[in-house]
């Protein structure tokens, strides 16, 4: 396995102070620690991140924050006591980016708003992530995936055409955030290199999911009117037949997502084909786009009736080498269970000193061939010594002094 995985060094030498939480905050930071930054997690010394608890098991870290954490460094700072406090700013001014994502106004009132850790260090990177922005009436507001999505959305245009709206199920709120804020960092990054100008990147969630509904947007202004749910289909308009068909085997995931592009008038003849439908080919009943839009039922029941006689991996297979694009609807079982994304590296196994052996995804992006290995997520507090040690240069006595004050 080792031999398909890379040590990224891209961001090697850049430190992270990261004082984030839950998901948003701390998929960007694990992103940038995936990329080889130095990300140093700041955790309350008796509880950590409230993800570590998710599962209620005491003392076993839950597997959501296993997945959003790894690749990093565990510091456990007393917040709300002025020693420890002042080592957050002593660690700030060694640091290149800070991250945080408390509840409005709570970073300000510890102490190490933006003003005061910039001044500390104008080189460093301040990084806020809201779940609204400054200025909005709801800037005051907590927020949570659900409602960034609810607000931002993409609930909106997500369900069945009459149904009510839905959640999508990726946390598109928290990890989609996080990684608009990563991107946004590196760039920052670059830009500092050159000039030492630091910056204040803040980003709210609500903002964020307007990114990933462009094609609403488009949408909207062909028609005039708010962009509606397209259940299996697409906002920025149907095109029969385009959707998720019914497979053998008939359990709840049994489909297979078929999609002829408007772009493309031969994934329909090809398509026909492959369904024995030869006949219709250039039959002005379906022949174009505008013309099965006007027959759907017809078009999808054509399509039914071929693929319940294939399992959804056999439907995948056989139209998509036809040359017409086709999905089998894949769970998580059977995603984590495919052999060839852990012989990729896409799925990594790791080896935590308190859960045991953990299968998770890693980045998916290849350097060189290779994705960046994944390191456990750390145990709370796991890296204080190693980290004050090599950050502030404080040796064996003044750890153990901090400790005595409660401090660490």
């Amino acid at each position: 396995m080792d031999a398909t995985l890379g040590t990224q060094a891209c961001l090697k030498g850049v430190r992270v102070l990261d004082l984030t939480q839950f998901e948003a905050g701390p998929s960007c930071t694990e992103a940038l620690a995936w990329l080889g930054a130095d990300v140093v997690k700041v955790e309350n010394p008796e509880s950590g991140d409230p993800g570590r608890s998710l599962g209620g098991r005491a003392g076993v870290d839950d597997p959501y924050f296993l997945l959003f954490n790894a690749n990093k460094k565990s510091v456990t700072i007393n917040l709300k006591e002025a020693r420890g406090l002042q080592l957050v700013k002593d660690l700030a001014k060694q640091a290149d980016v800070f991250v945080e994502n408390f509840a409005p106004g709570a970073i300000e009132r510890l102490g190490l708003g933006a003003d005061v850790l910039r001044a500390i260090n104008p080189r460093i990177i301040y990084c806020q992530v809201k779940g609204f922005g400054a200025g909005s009436p709801y800037e005051k507001n907590l927020a949570f995936d659900m409602i960034a999505q609810a607000c931002g959305g993409t609930m909106s245009i997500t369900g069945e055409r009459d149904g009510r709206p839905l959640k999508p199920g990726p946390s598109l709120g928290d990890t989609g955030t996080g990684m608009l804020l990563a991107i946004s960092i590196l760039g920052a990054l670059y830009r500092c290199k050159d000039t030492g100008q630091g910056e204040h990147l803040e980003v709210a969630m609500q903002d964020a999911m307007l990114h990933y509904i462009r094609i609403a947007f488009a949408a909207q202004y062909r028609t005039g009117k708010p962009a509606q749910r397209a259940a299996d289909s697409s906002v920025s308009g149907a095109n029969p037949p385009m959707g998720v068909f019914p497979c053998k085997g008939g359990g709840p995931n049994d489909y297979v997502y078929v999609y002829t592009s408007r772009a493309n008038p031969e994934h329909w003849r090809r398509l026909l084909a492959v369904i024995g439908r030869k006949e219709l080919v250039g039959d002005a009943r379906y022949d174009s786009p505008a013309a099965r839009t006007e027959r759907p039922d017809e078009v999808n029941a054509m399509i039914t009736e071929w693929t319940l006689k294939h399992t959804k991996h056999e439907a995948m297979q056989i139209i998509g080498a036809a040359g017409v694009p086709a999905g089998a609807v894949l769970d998580s079982m059977e995603l984590s269970s495919d052999p060839t994304f852990e012989q990729r590296g896409i799925f990594q196994t790791i080896e935590h000193p308190g859960v045991g052996t953990f299968r998770m995804p890693a980045w998916p992006v290849r350097f060189g061939g290779k994705p960046p290995k994944v390191t456990p997520a750390p145990l709370l507090g796991q890296h204080t010594v190693g980290v004050l040690g090599e950050w502030l240069g404080l040796g064996a006595g003044d750890v153990d002094r901090l400790k005595k004050a409660g401090a660490i």
